[in-house]
This record gives C-alpha cells, sequence and structure tokens, in this order.
C-alpha cells in the first residue's frame, strides 16, 4: 500500500511514470462580494502540475444533493467519473488542490470509501509546489479511459442518526474540523449556531503550515490529536464534509484504524431543530 502522503520532491522525479495519474481537485471558495462556490477548473486550464487532469467535485459529488453540498453519489456515478480520469486499480493517484489540502483530502477519502486505497495526498498542494519552483504547463492531460471498480466501505461515512448515537457513547470521540469562532457558537453560517455535543475542535486550517500549506510536522500532529487516537472510533464533521476529510485524513496518518466522516454535517445537523447544538459560555 502507498504512502497516504508524498512530497514534491517524489512527484517532481515521477512525472513520466505511465501508471501515475495526478489529479486536481480544487474548488474556490468567494466570500466577496457575497459566498459562491466555484469550480478550480478555469484557474486549472491555466497553470497546473504537468500531466495533471481536472476533477471536478462539484460533478463527482451527489448531483442531486442541495446546492453548495458534496455529499457521497452513488458508486456506478463515481465509478463513471473516476473512469473517465483514467483510474482504475492498475494506477497510482497524487490529489493535490491549490487551497488547504482539503478537497485534496475530500477526493482522497470518496476514493478510499470506494475501494481504492492506491491514493496519495500532495504534501503542501499547489502552494508549496509553486513556492519551490517546481515545473508547470499548460498542456491538458488526457489518460486513457479505465474501468474504476467501486468497492463500498460504509463504515467510513456516517449518517446523522450514528452522530446521534455517537454522543452518549464514550469509545466513540466526535471532532469538529471547523473554525473556532463557529465551533464555540460565535458565528452562525449554517442556520444555527453552536457545535455537536461532546465534539472536541481540531480545526483544518490549525493542522497546516500556513504559509507552504504541509501539514505541521508529525509530533505536534500526535499532540493536537492524542484525546482522539485512544477512541475506538472517531467522527470528524465540519459544514458539509471537506473540511472533515482533512481531520480524517491525518487521524488515518496517524494510524487510527476506525474513522468516519459525517457526510452531511452542520448543512444537514442544522436544518434538523431537534438535533442538539452545543454553544459555548
Amino acid at each position: 500500500m502507498v504512502s497516504p502522503l508524498i512530497e514534491t520532491e517524489w512527484l517532481e522525479k515521477h512525472l513520466g511514470d505511465d501508471n501515475l495519474r495526478i489529479v486536481n481537485a480544487t474548488v474556490q471558495v468567494k466570500l466577496w462580494p457575497f459566498p459562491r462556490i466555484l469550480s478550480g477548473k478555469r484557474n486549472f486550464k491555466k497553470r497546473h502540475i504537468p500531466g495533471a487532469v481536472f476533477a471536478d467535485l462539484l460533478k463527482i459529488s451527489n448531483p442531486n444533493s442541495p446546492k453548495r453540498t458534496f455529499t457521497l453519489p452513488t458508486a456506478a456515478h463515481f465509478a463513471e467519473c473516476m473512469s473517465k480520469l483514467g483510474i482504475d486499480e492498475g494506477v497510482r493517484v497524487v490529489i493535490y488542490d491549490e487551497r488547504e489540502n482539503m478537497w485534496a483530502a475530500r477526493l482522497w477519502w470518496m476514493l478510499r470509501t470506494f475501494g481504492f486505497d492506491n491514493a496519495s495526498i500532495l504534501n503542501g498542494g499547489w502552494s508549496a509546489w509553486t513556492l519551490e519552483s517546481r515545473p508547470i504547463s499548460k498542456e491538458i492531460k488526457n489518460y486513457p479511459r479505465a474501468e474504476f471498480v467501486p468497492s463500498f466501505r460504509p463504515e467510513l461515512i456516517v449518517d446523522k442518526n450514528e452522530v446521534l448515537n455517537a454522543i452518549e457513547q464514550n469509545d466513540i470521540c466526535i471532532v469538529s474540523a471547523l473554525g473556532r469562532r463557529q465551533h464555540r457558537g460565535e458565528r452562525n453560517e449554517y442556520g444555527r449556531r453552536g457545535h455537536i455535543p461532546g465534539a472536541m475542535n481540531v480545526t483544518a486550517w490549525e493542522i497546516l503550515d500556513r504559509t507552504t500549506k504541509r501539514y505541521r510536522p508529525k509530533e505536534e500532529l500526535q499532540k493536537l490529536f492524542e484525546p482522539m487516537l485512544n477512541k475506538k472510533r472517531v467522527i470528524t464533521y465540519c459544514g458539509g464534509g471537506i473540511a472533515a476529510s482533512s481531520d480524517a485524513f491525518i487521524l488515518h496518518m496517524l494510524g487510527h484504524q476506525n474513522v468516519a466522516v459525517y457526510d452531511g454535517g452542520l448543512m444537514e445537523w442544522c436544518k434538523d431543530k431537534s438535533l442538539p447544538l452545543v454553544i459555548d459560555s
């Protein structure tokens, strides 16, 4: 099994490998003059890592889900999207994005959920790659069509009912990947304020070096996630499963064998007023 995290040095040395599939999974979040979520394909066409193809998470995610959500699609839909990108069991995949690795982590988690383990995240993504003045290309690559065969792992994704049941279970830890102000209930981005009762908070931003976007050293990450590593099961969540995938990725990388992502996140949880939220005093 390949390492879930690879460095820029390795990727540059292997750019020409026939069985390598480099995938850009960027989604752009624009806050001004109003909140918008846009595909990163426009920037990708201008410049990208040589040999990369673009995975549009806006189209790969469930096409029937509400706007601005990125919930899992059917196995058939995901398999078709991956097949078009040239991904099957015979290749190695390296995923990157142009933001905080969380979009790369989301696609990595989706691949793993559908049974594909031969994927890695590029540490630092586009930020680290360009800071180091590594090769950039405008050429659009098309890999030969593959036949991705999904094998769904239901234990890697949970719904709101499993999260609700987990609140009272001492051997399950719930982790919020949202910003601290959102977690404490000082901000209201999803219709109601607060966090799921009992949830701990490790934001998807504090796990990174803010300049290079590389993940912090393993020793520092272990300290951040230490309270969760001894729990039997960990469930991560955020607004809609993206930042949560970053936390889940790190927990997996640190060796936890039983981690799941709450796919609906607060976008779903907050709509159901019967579900509890806690505001820190």
